[in-house]
């Protein structure tokens, strides 16, 4: 407790961008990858927060989209027709693997990171002697050990040259009660680089939650032409709120250090950031000509939203939770309190996308699917999955019992079982 009420100036590590730089493609929604994949159909994964939790469903659900056959030979795999992940907080470190190493991830993601006592790992390296007296701080100490263990020294470059899905990573901007993305188009706006920004930083100030790890640093450069931002709608409060927190960035003696925590304060689904982004561009159809697609089939969202009941059971103790306790009860807090509300306002926006560019020779069909641990039909093992610490330590029988979960709620889903069968596809034996 101490060390978290010690001051600390974090590591920047991001670079301003040159005039080199400006000249090639960066990583973002422009670029993104949409060779090999079928033109009748818009895939989009969102994972939420909630620590291992939250990976280990996630990474269930990876598995069924690849072992799901999909075309009239189940020939093709559905996982890779998926043009977009947009993940927070625990979601991320699945997110950003498989964007790093595709299929290998099924091959060391789970020995790396799922069944690794992170939680042991960070609070070694944070407790150590030898960084007390060093300017590292919590954040970057966790960073460094994310970037030694699990991403080896990757940044957006890297994930760039995978040209697999779009990994959008999300974390909070703390003053401009934003969203913010690691995108190019984000980092335009501090006039920064991110193909050589370090992948482990992303994920950590996606994950940063407050108290326990302080906020991760950018620069705000200045020297650059700040790009067009849209003048969105009267009626549209919640965007107009986003393009004044973005137009922010512009006052580089005032905003000159982005402050960024966990991506559950502002995102708690990962949804927002593909629904901003289509807003923004002026609906689905400019969207995805900006991105070399027209208007397809299928607009599909797969949710997978780990929130559980960490709090179940404490009005029965008179003892106060421990910290740790403490912020595993807020985050789930967190999750429940705009879940309902962020899912609802994706439904509505997912017909209304449809609804522009559907024509009366070819309907678009939007699908929400949710996989979510609220679903699991065995009480027992609902309350059971549910109750799982969001911390990085999962047992063993935890991280199968979650993946399992994982796979069967998207299995079983009406939705999903519907676009299977539109697709001519098959689930997964």
């Amino acid at each position: 407790m101490l060390l978290a009420g010690c001051a600390t100036y974090g590591r920047i590590d991001n670079q301003p961008l040159t005039s080199a730089a400006a000249r090639q493609p960066g990583y973002g929604m422009s670029e993104a990858a949409s060779a090999g994949r079928r033109d009748d159909i818009t895939l989009v994964l969102a994972f939420s927060g909630g620590g291992s939790r939250a990976a280990a469903l996630a990474y269930g659900v990876l598995l069924e989209l690849r072992d799901t056959r999909i075309g009239a030979n189940g020939d093709r795999r559905l996982l890779d027709e998926v043009d977009a992940i947009s993940a927070v907080s625990g979601g991320s470190f699945t997110a950003a693997y498989y964007g790093l190493h595709g299929d290998d991830t099924f091959r060391d993601f789970e020995s790396g990171f799922l069944r690794r006592d992170l939680t042991s790992d960070v609070l070694h390296r944070i407790l150590s002697p030898r960084r007390w007296f060093t300017p590292e701080g919590r954040s970057d100490a966790a960073s460094t050990l994310y970037d030694g263990t699990i991403f080896k020294g990757a940044t957006f470059a890297d994930l760039q040259r995978r040209n697999g899905p779009l990994i959008v990573i999300n974390a909070s901007d703390l003053e401009g009660g934003i969203r913010f993305a690691f995108l190019q188009e984000f980092f335009d706006l501090l006039c920064s680089d991110l193909r050589s920004y370090p992948l482990a930083d992303a994920v950590a100030a996606s994950s940063a939650v407050p108290v326990l790890f302080e906020p991760v640093v950018l620069q705000n450069n200045s020297g650059c032409t700040a790009p067009h931002l849209p003048q969105p709608a009267e009626d549209s409060p919640q965007l107009q709120q986003v393009v004044k927190g973005l137009r922010g960035y512009a006052d580089k003696q005032q905003r000159h250090y982005v402050h960024l925590a966990d991506g559950g304060l502002t995102d708690n689904l990962g949804l927002r950031a593909f629904q901003e982004t289509i807003d923004l561009a002026g609906g689905l159809r400019p969207f995805l000509r900006k991105i070399g697609r027209e208007p397809n089939g299928h607009v599909v969202v797969v949710s997978v939203d780990a929130s559980g009941k960490a709090a179940e059971g404490l009005g029965l103790e008179r003892r106060a939770p421990s910290m740790l306790r403490a912020v595993d009860i807020m985050s789930d807090v967190q999750l429940h309190r705009y879940n309902a509300a962020t899912l609802e306002q994706m439904q509505d926006s997912l017909q209304r996308w449809a609804k522009d560019v559907s024509t009366p020779e070819r309907k678009v069909q939007p699908r929400l699917v949710t996989v979510a641990l609220r679903d699991v039909v065995d009480e027992a093992e609902r309350e059971r999955l549910s109750r799982i610490s969001t911390n990085f330590d999962l047992e063993g029988g935890q991280v199968d019992a979650l993946v399992a979960a994982g796979r069967a709620l998207l299995r079983a889903n009406p939705e999903f079982r519907g676009l299977l069968d539109a697709l001519g596809g098959k689930p997964a034996n």
